[in-house]
């Protein structure tokens, strides 16, 4: 498995196509705003290939020593081949020096998706994660918050949306207690 950051607009193409299948509506951000972002620096888009072939992508968050995965996919006819754990594993080392987190949905509501709930936050525990004890609810989705080897508060979680997108998505970042 290789991870790269994005180079072509074919890389660009694979990367939207997956964001679109792999994420619900009320959790996608307009990809547009992800583009821009990545051209000021505030973001990095990466692609994860296997011999060569498109396997997944990755869309970090930067701050000054924080980084959010913001998102995180591997394409659905490559998963369980160990690409999520080794690319996971690459980010990790790619933002050493840096507290490196994510948001995961909520498990502690009975969802429909519940069941891919837990899979998904067993397979980030499962690969160096550990939980932060920060709950939220991002745009109306509640979320939970897990770094690696960092704490992360929610004053420092939510200031990095107000320095990357401004008040407008910094007010949509609620504290769960």
């Amino acid at each position: 498995m290789k991870l790269r950051k994005v180079q072509s607009r074919k890389d660009w193409r694979e990367i939207k196509k997956l964001y679109n299948e792999a994420f619900p509506a009320n959790e996608k951000k307009p990809f547009w705003m992800i583009w821009l972002k990545h051209r000021g620096g505030a973001a990095d888009v990466w692609v994860a290939e296997q011999e060569g072939e498109f396997s997944g992508m990755a869309i970090t968050m930067n701050g000054a020593d924080l980084v959010l995965l913001d998102y995180f996919a591997v394409s659905s006819d490559k998963r369980s081949c160990g690409i999520g754990g080794a690319a996971l594993k690459a980010l990790q080392e790619a933002y050493k020096g840096h507290r490196f987190f994510l948001e995961i949905e909520s498990i502690e509501e009975g969802a429909d998706t519940q069941a891919e709930r837990e899979r998904r936050k067993k397979f980030y525990l499962t690969n160096g994660m550990q939980e932060l004890g920060v709950q939220v609810t991002l745009f109306g989705v509640d979320m939970e918050l897990l770094g690696y080897n960092c704490k992360v508060n929610f004053d420092e979680y939510r200031g990095l949306y107000f320095d990357t997108y401004g008040n407008w998505a910094a007010k949509n970042v609620l504290e769960r207690s």
